[in-house]
């Protein structure tokens, strides 16, 4: 636990870590995060609805969200049942296990440089789904625009003829 093991150079390393709290490690305290717990079961259960009722949406937002489902999912379980499967904490009150240790990431908050993070690839999951959606909102939006941008010259054209 905690021991570092390079995988690519001193870029990439394998370091298993326990997280008991929730994103970069913070820990918010056991109100929050048993709301954090519920709100990602729920979470889980409206992208899961939304995949199998949504069939002949964008192909690639289904992807995206599929990804952060899975993501979500992966480290939902680990929440649930990894302390109860090693014997240290009841169910629901687990750990994810994080073992991703990319040195070249380093994050700025509230002024402080905050080292290096761990992850696993349910987190990578739930990033690449975000980003992948985000990029798709956007560039549907700009369709959207470029449509009513052409349908407005359109408009302009038979009003001067």
């Amino acid at each position: 636990m905690g021991e570092s093991k390079p995988l690519i150079g001193n870029v990439v390393n394998i370091t298993l870590v326990e997280n008991p709290g929730i994103a970069f490690g913070i820990i918010p305290g056991t109100v929050l995060k048993e709301l954090i717990l519920i709100l990602t079961i729920l979470l889980c259960i409206g992208l899961a609805v939304y995949l199998v009722t949504a069939k002949n949406a964008d192909r690639k937002v289904r992807i995206s969200i599929g990804l952060i489902l899975a993501g979500a999912a992966g480290n939902l379980f680990d929440r649930i049942f990894y302390g109860y499967f090693f014997g240290y904490a009841p169910i629901f009150h687990g750990r994810v296990v994080d073992f991703l240790d990319v040195k070249i990431f380093k994050i700025f908050m509230f002024g402080d440089k905050l080292g290096n993070y761990i992850f696993n690839f349910a987190d990578l999951s739930i990033t690449l789904g975000i980003f992948t959606l985000i990029y798709l909102i956007f560039r549907i939006r700009n369709q959207n625009n470029e449509i009513m941008l052409v349908q407005k010259l359109a408009e302009e054209t038979q009003d001067k003829s």
